[in-house]
């Protein structure tokens, strides 16, 4: 055990580190893809085999489209040219600059690339990449020898000077020095890639490129090394297939049309909303979930990948610049005008091979787990480290999906939190007009996997997972107001069926709060000193024994019950259920509020419940904490009869 787990962090941390660089080459990249897509379609339509020369528009050598191409008569280079060699490059300096040392690293990595271009007669991305960092972060370490030294009034002066001066040397740096090994780099990279071209290879680069991108490395190899490479390619050629090496959409719709037809459960239910936002979004990562959910499928991506390249190779099929995001709209963009058939082919054989491939291992898949597509893409969201939007747009599809019928809102006694959680959810399904629903609350420890979608406090989700594998979890922290209950809604399907009896509809006849168990004023001033307050009230009823006091605060240390809108309901664990007697509420007040948990509570309800009893009145009071003007009646109340009045004659 203890060597695999030595085994595996090196791992994951050298996974994590190239993760981190290509997000950093990544982040120098994609805020100018909007300049890359200007420069792109600029040369799709004025250069000499672009659009309108084609089309017999400004086909003639002294036309304006000539002028603005470069081409024909025009001397200056039009702007394709100035726009690649210096506009992109500059742009990438500026914001890799930027990363490192804010505005003033931005200026100094500027002018650190105008040194790196001006040396050489390629396309200097790579140069930019290197430069503008370099030239911040020197300016960076510059600057901290004399921070805090310089005599008021003349900070503006030396800082300016400062970055000048640097500026001005780096810049020499880059002309002399890097400008050369970075056209050496270059040139054996073109090589390479020339020799994979030339020898039929060039396919193979799949078996590296698709499981980097399920792994989220694929910035590095795309933005690091192929946007620049295609480039400088498409600068010499008019186009260059590396650009379609990553971008091409046609494995992954192939990989969601399969699970469309032979995948099981909520993936098979998710994947056409998934296809559609892929294949015309160009939102790759909305199909990295289905291949971890069933590791195997990766194979399908490669052949797919392989197929789309050998054809883009074959048809000479090639792009003007580069295609962000992997749509087919951005594809079709910048596809040069004699390769439209080509590169439609190519998608559609990639699609088709990838399609073929996961349809046979879905069908041959002999495994009665259907898989956990939301586990997935929780662990994809690990991996990349941040929110991925296939959480989002799976999630709601996921649940949609599965046609939920069935909810329960679990907390770990039952009683309370649940009980308010499933009060407030259960009206605005109500009101949404999904009478096939059903609402109920229980415990965790009397869940069963029997559920479509399980409602848990955030601090119990994981345990309520383990208790219900095969259900759709969504965690809340405000039980009164919480945004998730719009999404749930927004995720129920139209279905039939009658709505069966929940557990709010129970009747109590049963007096539950009574005159002596309300406070108007309390004197607590801490959390805890208000749950003893509410616990008190209870004791002095006779509704529990003096030891749920002690269960209250038990259950307060595992999960906060502030349910939103300065309410919270303190009630004693599942365990402490054998002190009730009977069951009661109690209401204290307090007019300043007291601290809960760092929020606010004005009103606070200690709970005892042995049944249902307590349900139809907590439901009541949910009603009134989701009215303001309910609220601020029951705040302004001046006895004990109208806050009686208020909770248990509130209509939802």
């Amino acid at each position: 055990m203890s060597t695999t787990t030595t085994t595996a962090e090196p791992r994951a941390g050298a996974r994590v580190h190239v993760q981190k660089f290509g997000t950093f080459l990544s982040n120098m990249v994609m805020p100018n893809i909007g300049a890359f897509i200007a420069w792109g379609l600029i040369t799709a339509l004025f250069i000499e085999v672009g659009w309108l020369p084609q089309l017999g528009i400004g086909d003639d050598p002294g036309s304006w489209v000539a002028e603005i191409g470069g081409w024909g008569d025009s001397t200056s280079g039009g702007i394709v040219g100035p726009m690649i060699t210096f506009l992109l490059p500059i742009l990438i300096g500026y914001t890799g600059g930027k990363m490192v040392y804010d505005t003033r690293g931005g200026v100094v990595g500027a002018i650190a690339t105008i040194g790196v271009i001006a040396g050489t007669d390629i396309p200097m991305f790579m140069g930019a990449m290197i430069m503008g960092p370099l030239g911040a972060w020197t300016m960076k370490h510059i600057d901290a020898i004399w921070d805090g030294k310089i005599r008021p009034g003349f900070e503006m002066l030396v800082n300016n000077f400062a970055a000048g001066i640097w500026g001005a040397v780096v810049a020499t740096f880059g002309f002399f020095v890097m400008s050369p090994i970075v056209t050496w780099l270059s040139d054996r990279l073109g090589s390479g890639v020339d020799f994979l071209v030339s020898n039929g290879v060039l396919p193979l680069t799949s078996v590296v490129i698709e499981p980097a991108k399920i792994l989220f490395l694929n910035n590095a190899i795309n933005h690091g090394v192929l946007t620049p490479l295609g480039t400088a390619e498409a600068v010499e050629q008019g186009k260059s297939v590396l650009f379609l090496l990553e971008a091409n959409p046609g494995p992954g719709l192939g990989l969601l049309l399969a699970f469309s037809l032979f995948g099981r459960g909520m993936a098979k239910a998710s994947a056409p909303g998934a296809a559609i936002i892929h294949f015309f979004g160009g939102i790759h990562e909305i199909y990295f979930p289905y291949v971890l959910m069933k590791p195997k499928l990766i194979i399908a991506m490669i052949v797919g990948g392989m197929t789309g390249v050998f054809l883009n190779v074959l048809f000479g099929v090639g792009l003007r610049a580069p295609a962000a995001p992997g749509s087919v709209f951005a594809v079709y963009a910048q596809v040069a005008s004699e390769n439209i058939f080509g590169v439609t082919v190519a998608m559609a054989g990639a699609a088709a091979a990838s399609f073929a491939v996961a349809a046979l291992l879905l069908k041959t898949d002999r495994s009665a787990d259907e898989g956990d597509l939301v586990a997935a893409t929780a662990d994809m969201e690990a991996m990349k480290g941040k929110k991925s939007v296939a959480s989002t747009v799976l999630g709601a599809r996921v649940a949609a999906g599965g046609e939920i019928r069935s909810i329960v809102f679990a907390c770990d006694a039952g009683m309370g939190s649940s009980a308010m959680g499933a009060s407030v959810l259960r009206k605005k399904i109500r009101d949404a007009g999904h009478p096939e629903v059903t609402v109920t609350n229980a415990s965790i420890a009397n869940l069963s996997d029997t559920y479509d979608l399980v409602v848990t406090h955030q601090d119990l989700t994981e345990r309520a997972r383990q208790r219900t594998p095969s259900a759709t979890h969504v965690s809340v922290d405000n039980f009164m107001h919480s945004p998730r209950y719009d999404e749930i809604v927004a995720m129920l399907g139209a279905g039939s069926g009658a709505a069966a009896a929940t557990d709010d509809d129970v009747a109590g006849d049963a007096v539950l709060l009574t005159d002596d168990s309300i406070v108007l004023d309390g004197t607590a001033a801490t959390r805890d000193e208000a749950i003893t307050e509410a616990g008190r009230l209870l004791v002095a009823s006779g509704a529990v024994d003096p030891s749920y006091v002690d269960a209250m605060h038990e259950r307060e240390t595992s999960v906060s019950t502030h349910m939103g809108n300065g309410l919270a309901i303190p009630h004693g664990t599942n365990e402490a259920k054998s002190s009730i007697h009977r069951t009661a509420i109690s209401f204290v007040r307090y007019p300043r509020g007291i601290d809960w948990n760092g929020k606010p509570a004005e009103f606070v309800i200690g709970i005892a419940g042995t049944g249902n009893d307590h349900l139809g009145l907590l439901r009541k009071v949910a009603g009134v904490f989701t009215d303001p003007g309910q609220v601020e009646l029951l705040r302004s109340a001046t006895s004990t009869a109208q806050v009686r009045e208020i909770l248990e004659g509130a209509r939802v």
